[in-house]
């Protein structure tokens, strides 16, 4: 499921429609988290928040050769909330 892209035919599966804009400005903020040399920062996520991520059994191990991580089941379902919560242009269908 690609979360990224505009008028991806699979937002139908969320039951919610995604905000571009309350995306772009969470990523922004959270490229903070990477900040270094006064105004440059990583374009990954932080470590220490991807080994808490993974200490609560949300994700794989991010400390590996792989560039990605691995959802558990309960992580996807808990990603999927959050995205809900912070990223819908109106409140959720409910279940």
């Amino acid at each position: 499921m690609a979360l990224g892209q505009e008028d991806d035919p699979r937002d139908a599966e969320l039951d919610y429609e995604p905000d571009p804009d309350r995306i772009d400005q969470a990523v922004l903020a959270l490229l903070l988290h990477g900040l270094h040399d006064e105004a440059r920062a990583w374009k990954t996520f932080d470590w220490n928040a991807l080994d808490r991520l993974h200490a609560r059994g949300l994700i794989s191990n991010p400390a590996s050769r792989a560039k990605s991580v691995v959802f558990t089941d309960e992580g996807l379902e808990a990603a999927l909330q959050a995205h809900r919560e912070l990223f819908a242009r109106k409140p959720p269908k409910s279940r």
